[in-house]
């Protein structure tokens, strides 16, 4: 495997850590830990403790602006109240997910350098690579609206969208760059229908992603609203959204779709048998995992693996697509 592939591999990693810590981030509430950026309650490095906090220092007229397009009435903003809802936990978890996105950033602009030398012999990608780093950047933009904005409905959802473009990106990138990348021919051989089953199983799982990222936007208002609740007692309240019906509903039919796949596939005896495994294996996962929202409540921790695994579930069977598509 070539260097240029390994720091492309190395930056679609990152970016999949990125978003296991950001569900993190959502799912322990520290969305607004640090209430400013780039700097965390006016440091480069947070403080611990809130007697470490100058805020004489602090932008308290941003704070209010920003509360107001809350909803929230401007004059409850003073140092005394943010002195009480400073949580040391909270900053430095949001802190530890801006310093992920680091490595990421480094090795996403060290994969478009270098997809320079691909420019006339593989123009694709270069223009994958240029279109990671633009995503990279769009979605850096976003996470600072966010923070200056709160965790808005439909903004939260595009910023995950973001992230699922940038892994396939990615994946083409280390796929395309190989000297023969490797390649199937599943579509246009007698097994073609194979192949549309697995773009029929991918294009479900983006909608199941979509409609599930709003289905997390209304865990966040509920989280709100009924924070007295116990976890258990706000699914009552979720089925009440057609959002959460259709993707519970729409999971049974990945499912379905998942098992024609594996099926499928094992008679191509095509060498991939891992990655038809790993998307077996990851909806069944996703399917537990979901279960376990359902009946149990929702548990933080099962909420970061299930955005988790949907990342790495996305890009394995988008890399079999690019596989199952090419030309011997």
């Amino acid at each position: 495997m070539k260097i240029y592939q390994k720091i492309a591999i190395g930056a679609l990693v990152s970016l999949i850590v990125l978003i296991f810590v950001g569900a993190v981030v959502r799912a322990s509430g520290a969305g607004m830990g640090c209430p400013d950026w780039p700097t965390c309650w006016g440091c480069l490095i947070p403080p611990t403790d809130v007697k470490d906090v100058d805020f004489d220092q602090l932008d308290i007229e941003k704070f209010q602006k920003k509360a107001e397009r809350h909803g929230r009435d401007p004059a409850e903003i003073t140092v005394e109240t943010l002195r009480a809802e400073f949580n040391p936990v909270h900053t430095w978890t949001e802190y530890i997910n801006r310093l992920t996105s680091l490595p990421l950033g480094i090795l996403t602009l060290a994969t478009f350098i270098g997809s320079f030398a691909y420019r006339r012999s593989k123009p694709s990608v270069f223009l994958a690579a240029l279109l990671s780093l633009i995503l990279l950047l769009v979605n850096a933009w976003m996470g600072a609206r966010i923070v200056y904005t709160g965790l808005q409905p439909g903004v939260i959802t595009l910023h995950m969208a973001l992230a699922i473009m940038m892994v396939c990106s990615l994946v083409y990138v280390v796929w395309k760059s190989a000297d023969q990348p490797r390649a199937l021919g599943v579509k246009s051989s007698a097994n073609k229908g194979v192949y549309w089953t697995a773009v029929a199983l991918f294009v479900l799982i983006l909608i199941e992603g979509i409609m599930g990222s709003q289905v997390r936007e209304l865990t966040d208002e509920l989280k709100k609203s009924h924070a007295e609740a116990a976890r258990s007692e706000w699914v009552n309240q979720l089925e009440d959204s057609l959002v959460y019906l259709f993707h519970r509903s729409f999971s049974w039919l990945i499912l379905i779709l998942a098992w024609v796949y594996f099926y499928t596939t094992g008679r191509l005896k095509s060498g991939l048998r891992w990655m038809e495994f790993s998307v077996l294996a990851i909806v069944l996962a996703q399917m537990f995992l979901g279960l376990v929202l359902s009946q149990v409540g929702i548990l933080p921790v099962v909420q970061v693996l299930h955005i988790g695994l949907s990342s790495i579930l996305v890009a394995v069977l988008f890399g079999w697509l690019l596989i199952g598509r090419a030309e011997k």
